[in-house]
């Protein structure tokens, strides 16, 4: 029974699904302009990391599900920003690569986007940004 008065601190779950819906919200309006999504955006970042990857694989890494990879990786390959290849260790495998037009984009996009990422961090010393950055993959990695 809660006290008249006392409010409860929000659980930390709660706290990181606030975080990234704030985040998906502005990350969608810093890449509008390039004609892309948050979601798009952050399947070719993944590609950008690791390049070649199985439709199943940038899936998993870019937090979304095989359909809505399907009609991403359908969009991204119109637009000309990545292209499939057949996997030469197993001919029955697509894998997805990033473009130099998709590379383009990106780097016409960083700016904006490590600007939002200093905006989420600034009222943080550097030593807490790091901290931060510490937790984050602490607890991902504590749940994976």
């Amino acid at each position: 029974m809660h006290e008249q008065g006392v409010t409860a601190m929000p659980s930390m779950l709660y706290l990181v699904k606030q975080l990234e819906l704030a985040v998906r919200a502005r990350l969608d309006e810093v890449v509008r302009s390039s004609g892309i999504t948050a979601l798009q955006y952050t399947a070719l970042t993944v590609l950008e990391r690791h390049d070649g990857l199985s439709a199943a694989q940038l899936a998993r890494d870019s937090f979304v599900t095989a359909q809505s990879m399907a009609d991403m990786v359908r969009a991204l390959e119109s637009r000309g920003l990545i292209r499939r290849e057949r996997n030469t260790g197993n001919r029955r495998e697509l894998l997805i690569r990033l473009t130099p037009e998709g590379r383009a984009l990106l780097a016409a996009v960083s700016e904006p986007v490590s600007e939002l990422e200093s905006r989420m961090t600034s009222t943080m010393t550097p030593t807490q940004t790091a901290g931060f950055r510490q937790s984050l993959i602490t607890a991902w990695q504590s749940l994976t």
